[in-house]
């Protein structure tokens, strides 16, 4: 499996392109990121043979710094799909379910218990596509019993086919969480993710990735 769809490496490639001029050693993704001295080691070996991280591979000065991200970027896109997450469709007849998920997870103080993504997420930027679907993560470790709770209090219903309220199970375990962001009072996945996740879309997500993107840059901000 390539580096760039290892969950722990997704962690570290995030932190490091948040500080891209940073200078980083192993020990450093032990605190804070929750990636162990020797897993971290293995991620930064796998990203320097593949040309995304220079520095100085050994020796009491040892360090290693991000290089060639758009590159980076642009083969993430080439292995990563939004259809890698679990992802399960029902449908709800409330006008007001958005709200309704923002009120329930507020209730239960929560704060990382979800996040949106997608159209939805995106849309709180850039409110760019029409699309009457919702796309949510949940946390992975305690997915099943987090979804049923929820459909439960939103009035979720199961159906053969259509739908329009998606409870995903990310396939990014830990790093689809990293740097998550309050938007309009709600959670949202990281601008990364969210262009990570739009790209290949099949439903104009190439088009709101674009768009994103150009919105961000006239905000002054990158991608990541």
């Amino acid at each position: 499996m390539n580096i760039l769809l290892s969950d722990k490496a997704a962690v570290i490639i995030r932190a490091m392109l948040l500080q891209p001029n940073k200078k980083w050693v192993a020990r450093d993704f032990e605190k804070g990121f929750c990636v162990g001295r020797a897993r971290a080691a293995t991620v930064l070996c796998a990203l320097r043979d593949q040309g995304f991280v220079g520095g100085i591979r050994s020796g009491r000065l040892a360090y290693s710094i991000l290089q060639n991200k758009k590159e980076l970027i642009e083969e993430w896109l080439n292995l990563y799909k939004f259809e890698r997450n679990e992802s399960y469709l029902y449908y709800s007849a409330q006008e007001d379910v958005l709200s309704r998920l923002k009120s329930y997870f507020a209730s239960k103080k929560e704060n990382m218990a979800y996040a949106l993504t997608l159209h939805t997420g995106a849309n709180l930027i850039t409110n760019y596509v029409n699309m009457p679907t919702i796309y949510c993560y949940l946390p992975a470790t305690n997915f099943k019993s987090a979804s049923l709770d929820l459909r439960q209090a939103l009035d979720l219903k199961e159906l053969k086919r259509g739908g329009n309220f998606c409870l995903v199970k990310p396939y990014y375990k830990t790093a689809v969480f990293f740097n998550t962001q309050k938007i309009k009072g709600y959670n949202v996945v990281s601008d990364l993710q969210l262009y990570l996740d739009l790209y290949n879309f099949p439903q104009r997500g190439r088009d709101h990735a674009e768009y994103l993107l150009k919105t961000l840059k006239e905000e002054g901000k990158n991608i990541v």
